[in-house]
């Protein structure tokens, strides 16, 4: 009797197991680590630090390529003698030519914009005379060659075009002023056609008859924003409607499908140019990130300024931006998008320790190697940063890989006398990205 009630409760054990083992088999979710860093959320993100490694070689070439043309320049010379040719932006395909040109009346740093084949003759007008292109530097033909992003705002000397409609604010940005409000600050013409039609000049065959048309008027504020047109010139639209903002630098994603921004205040850029003046240093703004897309649609990435120029993924799924000794990656896509801080000051702190000393025992003729083994013991503590002439800013961001991201620190001021210029103690760095394993 005794032995049967063993049995018994040995099979209700057994029984139990098994039930408890289908149960995990059942309900919990196995989980698989995907291959591709675009299939995961930058939160989810792991990165390896490794310090003073070689500088990338391979890189995203510059979008913003000069490459003078003799059509152009001799079209200018002979037909078009008041204006001032003063550089011409190919396409990547080298088909289409941006021609940057000033007019006699212009006042400096006020630029225009015409489209040209790249035999010299005029494709299209881009720019109508109420609208003043800003820093031509800037200017940005996208990667597929369909579509080129410039800044600008209204021509001095000029009435600005206000939009009556009122435009969705975008995270940051107040709320508009009302119609009247604007009646009362400005002169606002009404009846002025304020909105191109953005099918009227898509992707058209210009012809010769029609190729000097003055372009109809468009939205100009008084600050700089950001506009965009096709690779014949038309499509002219604003993308972006922030009055009191200054939008100085953008570049597109390697899909050409979206723009990353840089946008300053108008306060945060008199006060940063006059304290580069006090100090006699070339100024560089500090702006705030956000993507913004052909649609005009802007998402503000981050609440913090930063001056180093923020960087895509290979791949257009991701952003990167530096801010002092750390790094943030953003999702740029996706309908819940995240964002993750890399925190550098620690791997930077203990990176420059060692490279401070093998520089001196180099200097000095001694045993490299005796000091990288002593390394290991002295990372308990972190050394003092001020003892340290190595441990500076992140002054750049390369993303040659979807899995690299590189980064260099420096010392560096630029003053306006250009001999009086720093920069010591350029290194390089990179995270090796990979994905967390995920639950599905």
């Amino acid at each position: 009797m005794q032995k049967r009630e063993k049995v018994k409760k040995l099979f209700l054990i057994i029984l139990v197991l098994s039930f408890t083992a289908c149960e995990k088999n059942v309900f919990q979710s196995p989980t698989v680590t995907p291959t591709s860093l675009k299939d995961v959320v930058a939160l989810r993100l792991n990165f390896r630090f490794e310090s003073d490694v070689p500088a990338p070689t391979t890189v995203v070439p510059p979008q913003n390529t000069e490459l003078k043309n003799d059509a152009i320049q001799a079209d200018f010379d002979q037909t078009r003698s008041p204006e001032t040719l003063e550089k011409t932006l190919p396409s990547p395909d080298k088909n289409r030519f941006l021609a940057v040109y000033r007019k006699p009346e212009d006042v400096p740093n006020q630029y225009r914009l015409d489209m040209y084949s790249a035999d010299g003759k005029l494709v299209k007008k881009i720019t109508p005379n109420g609208l003043a292109v800003q820093f031509p530097d800037s200017i940005v033909w996208s990667p597929d060659g369909n579509s080129v992003a410039f800044v600008g705002m209204i021509r001095i000397g000029q009435t600005a075009i206000l939009q009556i409609a009122t435009p969705t604010p975008t995270p940051d940005a107040p709320i508009p002023p009302t119609a009247e409000e604007l009646a009362g600050n400005a002169n606002v013409d009404v009846n002025s056609n304020t909105n191109v039609d953005a099918n009227s000049n898509t992707n058209v065959n210009v012809s010769p008859q029609n190729a000097s048309e003055q372009p109809k008027a468009i939205l100009t504020l008084r600050t700089e924003q950001v506009y965009f047109c096709n690779r014949d010139g038309g499509d002219l639209k604003i993308l972006t409607q922030n009055e009191g903002k200054i939008y100085y630098y953008f570049v597109w994603s390697p899909d050409s499908t979206m723009l990353l921004a840089l946008a300053s205040t108008n306060k945060d850029w008199d006060i940063g140019q006059y304290e580069a003046k006090t100090r006699t240093e070339i100024f560089v703004p500090s702006g705030r990130l956000r993507i913004v897309e052909k649609s005009g649609r802007e998402r503000l990435l981050d609440d913090n300024a930063t001056r180093i120029q923020p960087v895509w993924s290979p791949d257009s799924s991701k952003v990167a931006a530096a801010f002092d000794k750390d790094v943030r990656v953003y999702d740029a896509v996706g309908n819940a998008p995240t964002q993750a801080e890399i925190p550098l000051r620690n791997p930077l702190l203990i990176s420059s320790k060692s490279y401070d000393e093998i520089k001196k025992v180099e200097a000095n003729g001694g045993n490299v190697n005796a000091v990288v083994n002593t390394q290991v013991e002295e990372t308990k503590t972190l050394p003092d940063e001020n003892m340290l002439v190595s441990f500076n800013p992140i002054i750049e961001l390369k993303w040659t890989e979807d899995k690299l991201l590189y980064l260099q620190t420096a010392y560096v001021r630029e003053f306006e006398k250009s001999t009086d210029n720093v920069r010591s103690y350029a290194r390089w760095h990179r995270l090796l990205l990979s994905p967390q394993a995920i639950k599905y």
